[in-house]
Parts: structure tokens; sequence; C-alpha cells
């Protein structure tokens, strides 16, 4: 039964659009007081037009034959809200999407992001106890797409209205998301915080589509409950040491994720102190890509060619230079060794 803090269940939820290929696949999921409310109605038993839930579409689905207030006023007008009500709420929700003395244009008068921007105001004004969002950002370009998280991330702490957002971008995930739920094969392989979900992934599949990630594979040995070694595939003789993030017996084969901002790289020479032995490796600097902010270098260590250490522009100048024998390190616990994905 859900605890008294859970207003949402799915239980062993399904769902197939051909018969054989399950996008949903046994789902069970509590939504907590606070996150949505739904009064408690199972909404299969809810007609649709009754069911209290905001829905904003990748495309805006606007009307292009309407006003912008006209297309904002029309969850209310067809609920039957008055006329001098609907332009009181139609305005608010103008400013609260800081388009007020907009209401007279015409959709296509409208840049890509102020449309958006009437799609989240229109899917607002009814005030819904959910806001279903479906990759609203979608068609917009990177500029425009962090703005218009940060407007809907400001809306969500002001109003309090809980919001289900679909995403298959990782940073916008982290960035707007209370909780976040990973899905695979119809399956969610991890629902947590972003920070839990980036620092501490649950499975190679999480560790891999959750932000980036330098990947080695080996064979696990020497475990000692969460400590282990891993001797790298490519080569016999290394063995470096990781964190075990799953239960798993010596012998079987894993991947280990390390972050590229988590690893350390300077010339190679003599030992670095706090690093063990397990704790490095030797590669060669084959490429420094400028980013701005920072820089990425690729190195080659291992039999991989793009293991990839990012560092903040700050420390640019302190990279060895391309062509030089390297050394990468890092702590064990920011190495995570996953079973192979299959």
């Amino acid at each position: 039964m859900p605890s008294g803090d859970t207003i949402v269940r799915f239980a062993g939820i399904g769902k197939t659009y051909d018969g054989v290929t399950r996008v949903v696949d046994d789902l069970d999921l509590d939504i907590r007081r606070g996150e949505i409310l739904l009064e408690g109605k199972p909404l299969s038993r809810v007609p649709p037009y009754d069911r209290n839930i905001g829905v904003v579409f990748q495309n805006y689905a606007l009307f292009p034959h309407m006003s912008i207030a006209e297309n904002i006023g029309f969850p209310l007008s067809v609920r039957g809200v008055p006329a001098s009500d609907i332009a009181r709420r139609v305005e608010r929700a103008l400013d609260m999407v800081q388009l007020g003395g907009y209401g007279a244009r015409k959709p296509a008068q409208l840049s890509g992001g102020q449309q958006q921007r009437v799609a989240v105001a229109r899917a607002l004004v009814f005030e819904p106890k959910l806001i279903l969002m479906d990759e609203p950002l979608g068609a917009l370009d990177k500029q425009l797409r962090e703005q218009m998280q940060l407007e809907i991330r400001r809306l969500h702490q002001r109003l309090g209205v809980t919001m289900v957002y679909v995403t298959h971008d990782q940073s916008e995930a982290l960035t707007m998301s209370d909780r976040i739920a990973v899905f695979h094969r119809g399956r969610i392989q991890q629902l947590d915080t972003p920070e839990r979900m980036y620092e501490y992934p649950r499975n190679a599949f999480v560790a891999r589509f959750i932000g980036e990630n330098n990947r080695l594979s080996g064979r696990l040995e020497d475990v000692d409950d969460d400590r282990c070694s891993v001797r790298i595939r490519a080569s016999d003789d290394t063995r470096i040491d990781a964190t075990l993030a799953e239960p798993l017996g010596s012998g079987a084969m894993v991947c280990v994720s390390l972050r590229p901002e988590r690893v350390q790289i300077r010339a190679a020479g003599p030992t670095m102190n706090g690093h063990p032995d397990g704790c490095r490796l030797a590669g060669s600097l084959r490429e420094v890509i400028y980013l701005g902010d920072h820089v990425r270098a690729r190195v080659a260590l291992a039999g991989n060619e793009d293991f990839m250490v990012k560092r903040p522009i700050s420390e640019a100048h302190l990279l060895p230079q391309v062509g030089a024998a390297v050394e990468v390190s890092w702590t064990r616990e920011h190495a995570r060794a996953f079973a192979e994905e299959r």
C-alpha cells in the first residue's frame, strides 16, 4: 500500500504499441505529496476533461487563427468560466510568463521561445493539479532552451504546481528536476535526486546515459565489500582500483565508469603522492579541445583512444604538450564498477 505521503501510485503498469515491444514494463512508482496532487482519484475512472491536468506539447500546439489571449483563455472558455474572469486570468498568466501586452498578437508573430511561453501559460491558466510536459523545449536552439529551462524552474518554484517533464536531454533533466526516473527497455533503472543520479549511478546504463563518462572494460578481481580491483581487458598486466556499485563476484566482466572532471592529468614522472598504483594509468596526450569555460584532454591509454579528462579553463595552461607521455589519476570512490551491459 502507498505510504501516507504518497498521493499517486503506479503498480505493475505495462504499455505496448505493437503487442510485442513493451515501452513500459511492470512499472512501480510512488509519487509523493507535493509532487502530484490528484485528490486520490484513479485517472482511469476520470474523463480526460475532468482530470485537471495541463499539458505542454513539443510543437506548442497553439491555434494559429486565435490570438495569444484566446489561446491562453481556451481552457477556461471550454470550462464555462465567465468572460470577465477569463480576461483577468489570461492577463495574469501573460504576466507570469513575461508576455504582458502580447495578448492581441497571433502565434506566427512570436518567436519560438515566446510561443513556448504561451503554451506554458495556457497549461497554467486553469490552475491544474498537475502539468505534463512532453519534450517542450526540443525545437529550441541551445541558448533559448537554457533560458526557458530557468523560466520553467522559476514558475515551478513560485507556483508549487507539480510538473512531470519528459526529456531525452540528460543535462536538462539534471537542471530542472527534483527527482529523475531513468527508463530503459520499459523499466525504471533508477529513481533518484539529480545529484545522486550523477554521482552514484546504479548500473552501467545509467552511468552512460546521465552525463559523460570514460568506460574501461575488464574482469573483476579481489572483491572486499565495495572495494575491488579490475584487470583491464586490453592489457592483462594493468589493474585498477574501483568501487563496486552492485553485488558481483570475482571473475565477473565489468565496466569501470570515470567521470572526466574527476580525473587528474599530469606529465609522466615520479609517483604522485596520494594516488596508489591502482588509481593511475599511463597514457599519451593526443589532443586538447578548447570549449570556452573548460578544456578536454583526449588521452590514449589501456587500449582506449578516447579517454577524456575535463579541466576548467583556469587550469588549461597546466596541461602537458600534445604528444607527451602523461599519467591520469583518480580516487577510488570516483571509479565505479558495474556489470557490463547486455
